[in-house]
């Protein structure tokens, strides 16, 4: 008798990236692609880049079309995500202290000041690497980051990220996707260790 393995239903998340993906076979591929890049940088899971990057792979030419649009759809996302911070904190913030043990008023102040010091960084950062870029346009909003702060440092880490992909599939066609989908992540964050090295060096000759 032969027994078969079981199968088990894909989890969501796989569901969410198999929907998402889903939309480059159709029309609204350029709309659905802002709706993503929109809803991810305040709640959804599933990055943008996803389908970028099958939208390009089958329009080359319009790969940086398709960047723009991503970078737009993300941009305003975090704006929503900045506002969700500041409309959060004002509902809880009275009864944040005495629910959360072991995190006084004081600390709280002390972790918003190194976070106002550095949020141009903290955004930029995130708006390019893999670090969760929701996480920080909704502290944005709790910690009283300039709302332009946040539009400045999101729309060149967001450009930077969105343009790098559409760049390659542009110069190298579908063949280069593969790659993009498996290296892409550590890509970003290798340029991200460059960039602060260079400024580092900058400064120290300056």
């Amino acid at each position: 008798m032969t027994v078969s393995a079981p199968t088990h239903p894909p989890n969501v998340l796989r569901r969410l990236y198999a929907w998402v993906l889903r939309w480059a076979q159709t029309r609204w591929g350029t709309p659905a692609l802002f709706g993503v890049a929109f809803a991810e940088s305040s709640f959804f899971p599933v990055p943008p880049d996803v389908l970028q990057i099958a939208l390009s792979a089958g329009h080359p030419r319009r790969s940086f079309f398709y960047a723009a649009v991503a970078t737009g759809g993300s941009v305003a996302g975090g704006v929503l995500g900045w506002w969700i911070g500041v409309a959060l904190w004002a509902a809880v913030s009275d009864t944040f202290f005495a629910f959360v043990p072991g995190v006084s008023p004081e600390t709280f102040r002390h972790v918003e000041a190194l976070y106002r010091e550095n949020a141009f960084l903290a955004i930029l950062t995130a708006a390019f690497t893999p670090i969760p870029y929701k996480v920080f346009t909704i502290a944005s909003g709790v910690f009283g980051v300039p709302l332009a702060t946040l539009v400045a440092a999101s729309l060149l880490g967001r450009a930077a990220r969105f343009f790098a992909v559409g760049a390659c599939i542009y110069a190298f066609g579908p063949a280069v996707v593969r790659l993009l989908d498996r290296w892409f992540e550590w890509a970003t964050l290798l340029l991200l260790v460059l960039a602060v090295a260079g400024f580092w060096a900058a400064s120290r000759l300056l």
